[in-house]
């Protein structure tokens, strides 16, 4: 579920390396994708005939924890991000499936190890992934054994498909608007460690939570990094944590008087910006060819 998506292609891909026979659905069409449904919307007899026959089932479609709506946001966090799984694995256990995963985010991997951090309580889009597993493994039962992939910043491309934020980091990078970043930092991987890792789940029909990550770099690595993969190396400044907690508390204040919300709350949100959001162990695996794949070729993207 997902296979159009830049995760969802790389994970065809390697199953097919190993030798797994595959079905894709997505709600986009595109080359390769057998069957169009909208998740979202899709009820369990909807989905039971697109998984007969199959040993295992992969949920890889994307949610964007930053977007703006009407107050209150959980209700509709919930009916895009855990409705569709809890429908997807209850499906998946009436036609026998054994294993499951789902893509999750590095959020809940914080949230069990910071919990003086109240991430859940704080962010409508934590609470919503934590449900996401939760309800999706009480769907599935015991005898279908889900994985919860948590994922960083994941860079790569396949064909035209890219991270959701590729574009507007590669026209930064490219301009002379300054480069600045906050202090802290984020684990990172490449679409097809993701996807290794999600086959290596499915073939071990594992159920456990697994954090993913290649490197953990400081934001000013990062960006560095971006900067020198469309050839425009430049020094990155810093920017002062103090200006970081009040843009971002502005921000929250904007939302509030609007009468809307974000996944991420924005007045919490400097914290884990300066916080070093890193993941132990690595794999070791350097980015860099990820890092150029996602930008040496995207200048003209929009």
């Amino acid at each position: 579920m997902g296979g159009s998506g830049l995760i969802g292609a790389h994970v065809v891909t390697v199953l097919r390396e190993r030798g797994h026979p595959v079905t894709t659905v997505a709600r986009t069409a595109r080359p390769g994708v057998d069957h169009l449904l909208d998740l979202e919307s899709a009820s369990i007899e909807d989905l039971r005939p697109l998984l007969t026959g199959h040993d295992g089932v992969v949920f890889a479609t994307r949610a964007d924890e930053q977007r703006v709506l009407p107050r209150p946001v959980q209700p509709v966090l919930h009916r895009n991000i855990v409705e569709p799984v809890a429908r997807l694995f209850t499906a998946a256990r009436h036609e026998g499936l054994t294993r499951g995963v789902v893509m999750g985010s590095y959020y809940t991997y914080f949230d069990r190890l910071h919990p003086q951090w109240q991430l859940a309580a704080r962010h409508p889009y934590i609470r919503c992934r934590l449900a996401q597993a939760r309800e999706g493994r009480t769907a599935a039962g015991p005898e279908l054994p889900v994985a919860v992939l948590e994922l960083p910043f994941v860079f790569g491309r396949v064909g035209d498909r890219l991270p959701n934020w590729a574009g507007p980091l590669d026209r930064w990078a490219r301009s002379r608007t300054p480069l600045l970043a906050p202090g802290g930092g984020t684990a990172t991987a490449s679409a097809r460690t993701v996807a290794e890792v999600a086959v290596d789940a499915l073939e071990q029909a594992r159920g456990t939570d697994i954090p993913v990550a290649d490197e953990n770099l400081s934001w000013a690595d990062m960006i560095t990094r971006i900067a020198e993969a469309v050839g425009n190396r430049r020094r990155v400044g810093r920017l002062p944590a103090a200006a970081v907690r009040a843009s971002l508390r502005c921000g929250g204040l904007l939302h509030g008087l609007a009468g809307k919300e974000a996944g991420i709350n924005p007045t919490h949100f400097a914290d884990l910006l300066l916080a070093e959001l890193f993941i132990e162990p690595t794999t070791g695996r350097s980015l860099d060819p990820a890092l150029r794949e996602t930008f040496a070729a995207t200048a003209s993207v929009t």
